[in-house]
């Protein structure tokens, strides 16, 4: 049985850079397969994730799921993999798309279509769009073995979640919660906003190489050694021990450092 990871959180938080960089490092643990589900219609994943690639190896998951009756076959025929991670896939929209491209899926489909993932991967890491709409990003927060909560330092984070409150309640009791610097030359009132929520398990530190990944379209590239990476890795650790159902966490675990801003 498969291992279903939501990160999610307020728009403009970092959710995909963060979902894609923690499946990595799960993948990169030794777990045999990895699938990366990016359900965004507003900014196709594709359209960044991919920006040098041809549209013909490009592949969409909403033609699977405007199945009439979703297969593995029909997931897999839509899963794009890059040549240096074997078993690692990625499934998202592509550029153009949006969400007048495909009918609404309905929540029975929206089932059968993470019944179909679970048979592909052993851990299916979801980043979770933060349309209330989004049935795809409603069911992974409500059946995901583990939740990641991203948080930023700044009044707009404080305001999505106060008028969100109940859309997270389903997560209580089984997520971590990462406060991502997204800055590393101004004042991040991190120690408010920590404070604020009641504590962070861990802390994304503003990373320049990460940047610029972003810049040049090569996200779906691992990073290399660096402070960022390696409270990534202590996440996967922790994601990984949490879902085997152990309780014990690796060194760093609740680490609340934060390069590029101040405490408060």
């Amino acid at each position: 049985m498969s291992k279903m990871i939501a990160v999610c959180g307020a728009p403009s938080v970092g959710k995909t850079t963060a979902a894609l960089k923690l499946a990595q490092e799960i993948y990169h643990s030794g777990k045999t397969s990895v699938l990366l589900l990016s359900p965004d219609l507003s900014v196709p994943c594709m359209a960044y994730l991919f920006p040098n690639s041809k549209d013909s190896e490009l592949y969409s998951v909403g033609v699977a799921l405007d199945k009439t009756d979703i297969y593995k076959e029909d997931v897999m025929a839509q899963i794009v993999n890059v040549k240096t991670m074997r078993n690692f896939g990625f499934l998202g929209f592509k550029l153009g798309e949006n969400k007048y491209s495909y009918p609404k899926p309905t929540e029975d489909k929206v089932m059968s279509f993470y019944r179909m993932m679970n048979d592909c991967a052993e851990y299916i890491v979801v980043d979770c769009t933060g349309d209330s709409d989004d049935l795809i990003s409603s069911v992974a927060k409500r059946d995901c073995d583990i939740a990641v909560q991203m948080f930023s330092a700044d009044l707009k984070c404080m305001a999505y979640y106060a008028s969100c409150v109940n859309e997270f309640l389903q997560i209580e009791g089984k997520k971590l919660k990462v406060m991502n610097c997204l800055d590393g030359d101004l004042y991040l009132p991190t120690g408010e906003i920590t404070a604020h929520f009641g504590g962070m398990d861990f802390s994304l530190p503003y990373e320049r190489a990460l940047k610029q990944q972003m810049i040049t379209g090569t996200l779906s590239e691992r990073l290399g050694n660096c402070k960022y990476r390696s409270e990534i890795e202590k996440m996967a650790k922790a994601v990984i021990r949490s879902t085997e159902g152990r309780t014990e966490f690796p060194d760093g675990y609740g680490n609340d450092s934060c390069s590029g801003g101040q405490r408060g």
